[in-house]
């Protein structure tokens, strides 16, 4: 269910007894099974310590078939879902109804658990914190569901406090080790922020303690006539929120209309905890973060080499004269059948090509251990095919006339010549419709998108144009294609005048306006900054995930904190109560005036947008203080931990790592492997010109295969070439790996005695 701690970084020797055959010729299917899964353990940092018994490998091959991981992710999905028709409920049912559905959400992950402890020894699965932490997170849920059906049937208030448990499930399960990885970044960040945050508060404090004795005295009123900074506890609260910039300049105008003199405190309160404070957070965070960031990648680039070499350890053969010993070809082919079954026989050639740089018919151990980093490298396979209308109509496709269109067409000037369509395109759009002019304009514009269209398929195979991911091709098909039959229905319902439909209308102008987003491909710098945004957008979501975490528990506090206590009224609506949210506690306050009643915890969806919102931090001091009114002042203390644990840390870490890896992906050549796997592209004049494929928004989104023809210029060719997929990473940890390369010793395997048997001297990692 998940894998062991920091003691088992790394399988000892004695998880490699039982191995047949080490070093023989004659290998078995145990052997290759066990073989295939340390490669594929290691291609994707698996770091599972699993029994090698034939019986346990067979087990282990399930366990991470894609099925079971599937149903465990959908079954973790509609655990977290049922937020959604518990109390309060978006759409009410039944308590037993999901209680049912619980029932059959725990027993999955019971079975999930049970699968996984007969998969790795009994002693490592009790010792790993993880799996204590599931199994108890399951019998403390249990132990509500019981506790809550029997309160239910009696009549007593019951709450479900287990449903804040729920997203651990998420975080502790095998394939959330990305996620532990975002939560331990957090972890290693908080023991120096922390002492930036006294800081800060010390500062925070000092100030409010000033401005009590400075303005608290003067009878000042604010706008709406009570009076101003008399409260020590509220002074602290507002400049507080005035670090976030929330309530100004709202919360010195007091004082400002009173004297220009007290700006002068404001300001420079701004300037030491709003700007210097603030960044001091994020250079904190972003310094501890790179530095555990490199200590976890190196630990984890040293597992995977490690699994590489039990590996090579099963498939190796003594050589007849002696040496070092060696995986031969045939092995080394039957291994990446195994752990990529789906790889072409020319890119798999290509790879034992790089990793058998002289020839030999047998790699070393150094060379096999690369295996899991190459196949993590992305080759485009690219076939060439002649045009259908150059095998249909061959003396016109290749006259000259129909050759000079061709390169017409491919040519730059073509390119920018829709480019300024588009623009003007643009123009137009922004126009008045009812001036006919420009209403008939949208019929030329269609028309020349088409022609352009039209045009490509002639000069493009259409197997090519069309290819799974060419991604730009399709987008300006659809969106003409459905922008011209949208056009077509509306102006044949204005013409008839017996009905006209907006939606369709709204339909016509949105998908005109859409087709403005290709001018983004054809600008190189856009074209860059969205490709590193599209490379390390993978990694990008695994903070998403995080956040929609730490919304959650939030959620699921604020539901039980803040339900039924500001309800929402429709527009239509003449009850009195509307004016102040259901609650007259409300009457008169700035939440209630400015109709935030919508903002409220009455179910979970109303509960996370109230979050993102406090999130923006604008207007955050009015939401917490509405809650305020209608609870204790204290209720402000959970929207302040939300701020320090969400704005200050999370979006502190997310911003720290975009940096890492932006620049990484935006100013790094490509590493050694890649390098070297162009270089053997280029020597077996299987290449692609790079002129003619640019590294441009469709090359970010290709994978495995793509056809190539232009027509013409296919008969030159070889039939099938390759390329690399520019800087993209098939994992999170790939582009990690990548981002301290350069730290890396290529030949550290891990394999010193304490190492060997999973102990770190560094403590502060678990296994990822």
């Amino acid at each position: 269910m998940s894998e062991p701690d920091k003691s088992e970084d790394i399988p000892d020797e004695s998880a490699g007894k039982g191995i047949p055959n080490g070093g023989n010729a004659a290998k078995s299917k145990e052997d290759f099974d066990l073989a295939a899964i340390y490669v594929s353990d290691a291609q994707y940092n698996r770091n599972v310590y699993f029994d090698t018994s034939p019986q346990a490998v067979r087990l282990y091959l399930r366990y991470n078939h894609w099925i079971p991981k599937v149903l465990l992710l959908f079954f973790i999905v509609v655990d977290l879902s049922l937020a959604i028709f518990e109390e309060p409920a978006v759409f009410p049912v039944p308590s037993l109804y999901t209680m049912l559905v619980e029932m059959l959400c725990l027993l999955v992950f019971t079975l999930r658990l049970v699968h996984y402890a007969k998969v790795i020894p009994r002693e490592k699965f009790w010792k790993d914190p993880k799996n204590i932490c599931i199994i108890v997170v399951l019998v403390l849920t249990l132990v509500d569901m019981i506790i809550y059906e029997a309160l239910i049937a009696t009549d007593c208030y019951a709450v479900r406090w287990s449903r804040v448990l729920r997203p651990l499930l998420l975080v502790n399960v095998t394939e959330g080790r990305q996620l532990r990885r975002a939560f331990r970044s957090i972890r290693n960040a908080l023991p120096q922020i922390f002492y930036v945050f006294l800081l800060f508060m010390f500062s925070l404090l000092i100030f409010s303690l000033m401005a009590l004795k400075l303005l608290g005295k003067r009878g000042l009123k604010t706008i709406d006539g009570s009076p101003y900074f008399t409260n020590y506890l509220e002074i602290v609260f507002d400049l507080y929120v005035l670090v976030t910039t929330a309530n100004s300049p709202d919360v010195m105008m007091p004082a400002y209309n009173a004297s220009v003199f007290f700006a002068i405190f404001f300001i420079l309160y701004i300037l030491i905890n709003t700007y210097i404070f603030m960044s001091v957070f994020l250079a904190v965070v972003y310094n501890n973060y790179k530095k555990y960031l490199k200590e976890e990648v190196r630990q984890l680039v040293r597992a995977k080499r490690h699994k590489m070499v039990r590996a090579f350890a099963v498939l190796q053969e003594q050589r007849a004269e002696g040496g070092e010993p060696v995986v031969k070809q045939a092995n080394w082919n039957q291994i990446v059948k195994l752990v990529q079954p789906d790889i072409s026989n020319a890119h798999r050639e290509l790879l034992w090509s790089v990793s058998d740089d002289n020839n030999q018919g047998f790699i070393g151990k150094v060379a096999f251990v690369q295996l899991a980093d190459l196949l993590n490298i992305e080759v485009i396979t690219l076939k060439s095919r002649p045009h259908p209308l150059q095998t249909a109509c061959p003396a016109l496709y290749l006259s000259a006339p129909s050759r000079l269109l061709c390169r017409l067409i491919q040519h730059r000037a073509f390119v920018i010549v829709y480019d300024l369509i588009i623009l003007v395109n643009a123009v137009f759009i922004g126009l008045d419709e009812a001036n006919p002019l420009i209403a008939n304009s949208e019929w030329v514009f269609l028309a020349l998108y088409l022609l352009e269209i039209l045009l490509k398929l002639y000069v493009f195979e259409p197997r090519a144009f069309f290819s799974r991911h060419s991604f730009w091709n399709w987008f300006d098909t659809i969106i003409v294609i459905s922008a011209l039959i949208a056009t077509i229905v509306n102006s044949a319902m204005t013409s008839s005048g017996t009905y006209t439909s907006r939606q369709i209308l709204d339909i016509v102008f949105i998908l005109r306006v859409l087709r403005l987003i290709r001018v983004v491909d054809s600008i190189k710098r856009f074209r860059a900054i969205i490709n590193t945004l599209i490379r390390i957008g993978p990694a990008i979501l695994t903070f998403g995930q995080l956040i929609i975490v730490v919304y959650y528990i939030f959620a699921m506090v604020g539901m039980e904190l803040f339900k039924g206590k500001v309800m929402f009224y429709e527009d239509d609506s003449s009850d009195p109560a509307k004016a102040y949210c259901g609650n007259p506690l409300l009457k008169g306050t700035e939440f209630a005036k400015l109709n935030y009643c919508k903002n409220n915890f009455n179910n979970v969806v109303s509960s996370y947008i109230l979050l993102l919102e406090l999130t923006v931090v604008n207007q955050w001091h009015v939401l917490s203080s509405g809650f305020a009114t209608v609870t204790h002042v204290s209720a402000k203390l959970f929207f302040i931990l939300f701020h320090i644990m969400v704005v200050i840390v999370i979006i502190n870490i997310f911003v720290a790592f975009v940096l890492e890896a932006f620049f990484v992906e935006y100013s790094v050549d490509k590493g050694d492997l890649q390098t070297s796997l162009e270089r053997k592209i280029e020597e077996l004049e299987l290449s692609v010109a790079q002129e003619k494929l640019e590294d441009n928004l469709v090359n970010a989104m290709e994978t495995i295969d793509n056809d190539q023809g232009t027509g013409q210029s296919a008969n030159n060719k070889p039939g099938l070439m390759f390329k690399i997929a520019s800087k993209r990473y098939r994992t999170v940890d790939a582009l990690l790996q990548r981002m301290f390369e350069a730290d890396l010793d290529p030949e550290d395997f891990a394999e010193t005695d304490d190492e060997a048997n999973g102990n770190f001297a560094n403590p502060a990692f678990s296994s990822v």
